[in-house]
């Protein structure tokens, strides 16, 4: 894959869990990254980006940009070939769901291509949707063809009332099609992927995925864990599925991104070798039926419809596109589950137990 160096690129959420490792690649093969950012002048914020930017061949420029603000993007874009569209907030418990999850990748979805239809030098945006677009709980898969989910299914069953995340990427995607379909000049690629794991670029991120694997060691999930199947892929294959989306010329589509079909049970038991003796590792999965009645009480994102429609429910999907389309080759779950987990001891995200 030719990456194409003699035109910048801009990349909204840079400083984002998934969009770090985008950045960080596409620096060091030379490209210029123009990064909109709240505020360019948030050293500390932008530090790791920095950091890297100092030794790589390519340069990053920031721009003062806000998602939701109509025509913040203007400047940051101008004179750029490619748009990766990533920042969408990940959080599953919220107040407002409308405000905090819905209205960001809806509206940031539509400013962003709006000033793709304004920018001539866009030739092709990559936006970073999720497989969640594809299904909203794990029971779907039963209603699928062959009982697997690939790029042609769309998840139905999301609503703001249930699953609003999987609901706000949802809309962002349709979206982003409809844009893309009522004009000619720019192509549109799509990339879902399921949960993200591996090291960040920022080692105290903040997305969901930190908040999960920080969890397999302080103890919050000593007891066990819930038989939730899922769908995982390390972030550093996923960045590499981005920028062949971007560079490869007859890239198209949506692409499911998605390295494993495994287990919350199955991501702990990649851990307990190396750190068994010194973490509360969880062993064992919790029954059904006591997630089903305590789950409300635990947490407000997890209903009782959430548990009955997702644990103990298989997942399979299917990736082949991926690596056909996009060259994409996914790392063994255990490395990206070392990598990460001991990114976070080394960061002091937990003691020793």
């Amino acid at each position: 894959m030719q990456i194409d160096t003699s035109s910048p690129v801009m990349i909204t959420g840079a400083t984002g869990y998934v969009a770090g490792w985008i950045v960080k690649d596409l620096l060091e093969a030379g490209v210029t990254v123009h990064a909109p950012v709240r505020d360019p002048d948030n050293a500390d914020k932008l530090q790791y980006l920095n950091r890297i930017a100092e030794s790589a061949p390519g340069a990053i420029k920031y721009f003062k940009a806000d998602l939701l603000s109509e025509g913040s993007y203007a400047d940051a874009m101008a004179g750029c070939s490619i748009v990766f569209h990533t920042a969408s907030p990940f959080r599953i418990e919220v107040a407002d769901p409308q405000k905090e999850l819905v209205d960001p990748a809806l509206l940031g979805t539509r400013n962003v291509l709006e000033e793709a239809n304004r920018t001539p030098s866009v030739q092709r945006v990559v936006l970073t949707s999720s497989c969640v677009a594809i299904y909203g709980d794990s029971a779907d898969l039963e209603k699928t063809p062959n009982g697997v989910f690939t790029e042609e299914i769309w998840n139905t069953t999301s609503s703001i009332d249930h699953q609003p995340y999987s609901f706000s990427k949802t809309v962002a995607e349709k979206e982003a099609w409809k844009m893309a379909g009522a004009q000619d000049r720019w192509k549109l690629v799509v990339i879902n992927p399921s949960l993200v794991l591996g090291p960040g670029i920022n080692p105290h991120g903040t997305s969901g995925s930190f908040d999960l694997v920080r969890q397999l060691g302080d103890g919050a999930l000593k007891a066990g864990v819930p038989d939730l199947r899922i769908g995982a892929v390390d972030v550093r294959d996923l960045s590499r599925a981005h920028i062949a989306a971007a560079y490869l010329s007859d890239a198209e589509g949506r692409h499911i991104v998605s390295g494993h079909n495994t287990t919350f049970l199955e991501m702990a038991g990649t851990l307990l070798g190396k750190y068994g003796k010194d973490y509360p590792i969880p062993r064992r999965t919790m029954p059904k039926w006591l997630i089903w009645l305590v789950a409300p009480m635990v947490s407000k994102g997890m209903t009782r419809k959430i548990v009955s429609r997702n644990i103990g429910h298989p997942w399979t999907a299917d990736n082949s596109k991926s690596k056909r389309a996009l060259g994409v080759t996914y790392r063994p779950l255990k490395e990206s589950m070392t990598d990460f987990f001991q990114q976070m001891i080394d960061s002091g995200a937990f003691r020793e137990g």
